[in-house]
């Protein structure tokens, strides 16, 4: 059988040790006489592993005590109105920097509660790239500052963090989340949906500073306070149980493997080998500007569009699978996450080779 390899862009491959974990603890987790699955998320067991988990990613983050860990559900859609439900208090403006199609669903949906002040936009350039901070006209009276640390469908990163002074930061960090090391400290508001570096569908974590939390816009729902959900310690209605669990062991792969400054050096390797090769190839582009390049989402195209769907078909006959692009862009797109072996990005370029040497 052809090994496999999964290149999605969310729900996203997983670390084949955590699935061998999950597989085996499946109908009995640790003699409990229950799957993870069927636990009460108030017994003791469940809260046993989500204690262990937020433990586990406060290590790997270096997370200050400071700040308030919530295991949520809602995706990164939920957080774009959370956000400035929680965050405006007596203001009416905030900043939005806009990067690509993530920044533009952030904008949109916080245009329902504010004014939205787009501070600095690579729309000039169809978001091949992010303007630098001495581009930002960032508004000393916003209530927050917003962006897309990386942009997933595009394939722009934003490396270094913004300093905003007295202005709250918030990310949208879903995609490239615990790739890297990052001062947490320097952030208002993190916010990630797990599916593409974390875990399943289902889960999406906050990491939020606790002098942020408890002052909503009047009529904000019960569930979008995110005072609610910290007294309650992220319980306040059933959680996403299993995808807590999982995520609560790749946390622990993560320290196994050496945590996220050994983490960000494969992640270098793996992207730097596949862009090396667009770079160096007349048949395969990508738009990206150097600097910006994500090392997550890697989008290339082919130089006729016409070989697009003979492209996937073979890959796919080769075992590398959700390769095509974001219906929005065309092309490919390679997402290569944490879980994604050095041996997946390495077989993804000789067939690239190989199909590139087949049209000539």
């Amino acid at each position: 059988m052809t090994k496999i390899y999964n290149f999605s862009a969310g729900p996203a491959v997983l670390p084949k040790e955590v699935l061998a974990q999950a597989r085996d603890e499946m109908m009995d987790w640790h003699d409990s006489g229950m799957s993870i699955m069927e636990m009460s998320h108030r017994g003791k067991e469940f809260m046993g592993i989500a204690a262990e988990a937020e433990a586990d990613l406060r290590e790997l983050l270096a997370i200050p005590a400071n700040y308030k860990v919530l295991f949520l559900q809602g995706g990164a859609h939920s957080q774009f109105s959370m956000i400035p439900l929680n965050l405006l208090r007596n203001k009416t403006t905030a900043d939005y920097i806009n990067t690509g199609i993530w920044s533009q669903k952030a904008i949109e949906e916080a245009k329902r509660y504010c004014h939205v002040h787009v501070a600095a936009s690579s729309a000039d350039k169809n978001f091949t790239y992010a303007p630098t901070q001495n581009q930002w006209q960032l508004n000393p009276d916003a209530a927050y500052v917003h962006y897309t640390s990386n942009e997933t469908i595009g394939g722009v990163e934003i490396f270094s963090t913004p300093e905003t002074g007295n202005v709250p930061l918030v990310a949208d960090m879903s995609s490239h989340i615990l790739s890297r090391p990052i001062d947490v400290s320097r952030y208002g508001i993190i916010y990630a949906g797990a599916q593409k570096n974390i875990g399943p569908a289902g889960l999406t974590i906050v990491i939020v500073r606790e002098d942020l939390i408890g002052e909503t816009l009047p009529g904000t729902p019960t569930m979008f306070d995110y005072r609610i959900h910290a007294d309650n310690d992220s319980m306040y209605n059933t959680p996403p149980t299993f995808a807590i669990y999982i995520a609560g062991l790749v946390f622990k792969w993560l320290k196994a493997e050496g945590g996220l400054a050994a983490m960000e050096q494969l992640n270098v390797l793996k992207s730097a080998l596949l862009y090396d090769f667009l770079d160096n190839s007349d048949f395969y582009n990508n738009p990206i500007a150097i600097e910006n390049r994500s090392r997550m989402n890697i989008p290339f195209t082919l130089k006729d569009a016409a070989l697009d769907a003979q492209f996937l078909k073979q890959a796919q006959h080769n075992g590398l699978l959700q390769l095509k692009g974001h219906k929005l862009l065309g092309g490919m797109r390679a997402s290569v996450y944490n879980a994604m072996p050095l041996q997946g990005v390495q077989t993804l370029i000789e067939f690239m080779r190989e199909f590139e040497l087949a049209q000539a």
